[in-house]
């Protein structure tokens, strides 16, 4: 009966392990944000709503200023179909209605990882990402996803 037992657990756990959702390092980025925010995790869907600008304010009152990749980067199409669960085209096509509609600019874009790094660097409010297993550098933390 113990074998059995042990069996079902490892299938139970292949199986089931499967379907919770990647971590942000699985996905191929982290969430990085200024050494200074005293945010400590966030959850995914609480990212995608300061990334589309539908939350604006971090917990503590500041506003949020999220910096994305350019559309090119790996880090990007990762990051959006992991936070936003869309196509990094499909993320586009909502700024360009929301500009349309004079609603919202979208988050400013960075050409590389090293600007994005120095943008959240030097701005104490800012979220952004970048290539997992990335050096950071001093000023910058990864913010840990909570689900």
């Amino acid at each position: 009966m113990r074998p059995l037992g042990l069996f079902l657990g490892v299938v139970g756990t292949f199986a089931f392990g499967a379907m919770r959702p990647l971590a942000a390092q699985e996905a191929g980025y982290v969430v990085v944000v200024n050494a200074s925010s005293p945010v400590k995790s966030i959850s995914r869907t609480e990212l995608s709503r300061i990334f589309l600008k539908r939350k604006t304010q971090w917990a503590t009152g500041e506003t949020a200023v999220p910096v994305d990749l350019g559309e090119k980067s790996t880090s990007r199409s990762a990051f959006s179909k992991d936070v936003h669960h869309k196509s990094v085209g499909a993320v586009k096509a909502f700024w360009q209605q929301q500009i349309y509609s004079g609603r919202e600019t979208p988050p400013v874009e960075k050409a590389s990882e090293d600007e994005l790094l120095q943008a959240v660097r030097t701005t104490p409010a800012a979220v952004g990402y970048v290539s997992a297993g990335r050096n950071l550098g001093s000023g910058v933390r990864v913010l840990p996803l909570s689900n």
